[in-house]
């Protein structure tokens, strides 16, 4: 085989295969014209796309069929096999699509198609290109924000878009900057979003390093620290989180760093160069996954938290002992049940008097919604921006999503605010929706995941509090998957080395959901 070839797998679609070999649901990877392509099977129909996940490159092989769509294993992205759309966060761009060719008891797929990226398929012409409000205003530039603007124009809606946030940069990517941009692995190039001229060429207006100092609900404009105002139509407000502070007082110094920004991440990175001695405040998921990915920069990582096991409050007693097993192996040394109570030139000082070296100290305990603007324009604020089922809040055609939006989980009927980034991006892509008038309820089943060196977690639904763990597999071996149950009701799962069944959970929960 050439090296045009090479990494190919499967059979030469362009020869043909037997439609006999692929049934029913299933799926088949090969390659055509020196691509790798996904064959899929729905009842007569055959469908060829692009057989790579277009956010981080996982294999759809491995993936779920459901309906006319496709789900990414990693990362639960949806894919159209009809058109190659991405449907679903956290994937953006399209796959590639290609023609397919029955001859005889034999499919051959013949020509890649092109297709625009934003295009507006025939399903969604109905809200374009007149519907919606006369113009929309975006506050926040985050994983809500930039999802809700991408799909506002692939829904054809031709109005002014105007996103608002504080940061220098375009939007995005921010679970790297914790991950591969934080160990060293993933260059600065990979991090935005899109490029500066996608929000140009799609009429996108970006105006960052502004902050939103007001919004008149009745008059519908927003007022900016500059004193600039804009009037909108419809708003959305997805203005995020800040990291939580320490209290001690001496972590004020400069060597005391936070992550949630590139900015931040750029700084680690920075100090990192001349450090050997870290220590983690927190044994979060960001804590974790910065202890990581420094040692990965071979730095010595010391982690200091109040819990006696990483992430059990989240994950239970089981996972939280396999993942801090996992840190330790890599040579992470763990200060649980202890916390910091003084920061000096060259260490740390815990609340049992020991003194751990440091060079550099990163905190990780959690962060808080910022809800200023919310709270000043009279929005329902209850641990949250309040919203209904269509992401709405108590002010009409006001919307609000991610970290902020405090909505009602469509499994349990109870109002939770979650998180995560991919939960972000699809609340993002609703309140486009709805905004242009579609009344779509807001009833996808929450997703994150986390790396830890070479192991992945995934975990989808929601379970703040369980009376049963049903685990299957072993933890220890790297290969389970653990259910949070609730009067015998199913919560949530966590899975490790189980990305179907991850996938197949997930579906199952939107089947119980539509069951009502």
């Amino acid at each position: 085989m050439s090296d045009e070839h090479a990494g190919l797998t499967g059979p030469d679609l362009a020869h043909g295969v037997p439609l006999a070999s692929l049934a029913d649901g299933e799926m088949l990877v090969g390659h055509a014209d020196g691509k790798s392509v996904l064959l899929a099977r729905r009842a007569d129909e055959v469908f060829a796309i692009g057989a790579t996940c277009t956010h981080y490159g996982g294999p759809l092989g491995d993936g779920l069929l459901v309906d006319d769509t496709v789900r990414c294993p990693w990362h639960h992205a949806c894919f159209s096999l009809r058109t190659g759309q991405a449907l679903r966060a956290p994937a953006l761009k399209p796959v590639s699509r290609w023609e397919v060719e029955r001859r005889g008891e034999m499919v051959h797929v013949t020509r890649e198609l092109s297709a625009g990226e934003l295009l507006v398929e025939t399903q969604t012409a109905a809200h374009a290109p007149d519907a919606g409000p006369s113009s929309i205003i975006i506050v926040g530039t985050g994983a809500a924000g930039n999802a809700a603007a991408e799909t506002l124009r692939r829904e054809g809606y031709a109005g002014a878009i105007t996103m608002i946030g504080s940061e220098e940069s375009v939007p995005y990517d921010r679970p790297n900057l914790s991950k591969d941009y934080l160990a060293g692995s993933a260059p600065e190039e990979w991090i935005p979003l899109r490029a500066p001229e996608f929000y140009e060429s799609h009429g996108i207006t970006l105006l960052l390093g502004k902050t939103v100092a007001s919004i008149d609900v009745v008059g519908r404009r927003v007022t900016l620290d500059d004193g600039a105002t804009h009037e909108f139509g419809a708003l959305l407000l997805a203005t995020g989180a800040d990291p939580i502070l320490l209290p001690t007082p001496a972590a004020a110094g400069s060597r005391v760093l936070y992550l949630r920004s590139l900015a931040d991440s750029r700084a680690i990175v920075a100090a990192a160069k001349d450090a050997h001695d870290v220590v983690v405040i927190g044994a979060s998921f960001i804590g974790l996954e910065v202890a990581a990915s420094l040692r990965a920069r071979d730095l010595a990582v010391h982690v200091v938290a109040p819990e006696q096991r990483p992430l059990e409050r989240i994950l239970g007693p089981e996972l939280g002992d396999f993942i801090r097993g996992v840190h330790e192996s890599h040579g992470v040394v763990f200060h649980l049940g202890h916390t910091v109570t003084q920061v000096d030139a060259k260490s740390v000082t815990l609340d049992d008097g020991v003194t751990v070296p440091a060079d550099l100290v990163v905190v990780g305990v959690g962060v808080r919604p910022r809800l200023e603007l919310a709270e000043q324009a009279g929005l329902t604020v209850d641990k949250g921006v309040v919203v209904d089922a269509y992401l709405e809040t108590s002010a009409p055609g006001i919307y609000a999503a991610g970290d902020i939006a405090r909505f009602p989980d469509a499994l349990t009927g109870a109002h939770i605010r979650v998180e995560h980034w991919v939960v972000a991006e699809r609340q993002g892509q609703v309140a486009a929706w709805n905004m242009l008038g579609r009344r779509a309820r807001f009833d996808a089943v929450p997703f994150f995941w986390s790396q830890h060196y070479d192991t992945s977690i995934s975990y989808v639904g929601h379970a703040e509090r369980w009376d049963t763990v049903e685990i299957d597999g072993s933890p220890a071996e790297g290969d389970c998957a653990v259910h949070y149950m609730a009067k015998g009701k199913r919560l949530a799962v966590a899975t490790v080395g189980r990305d179907k069944a991850s996938l197949e959970a997930e579906r199952a929960m939107e089947e119980e959901i539509a069951r009502g």
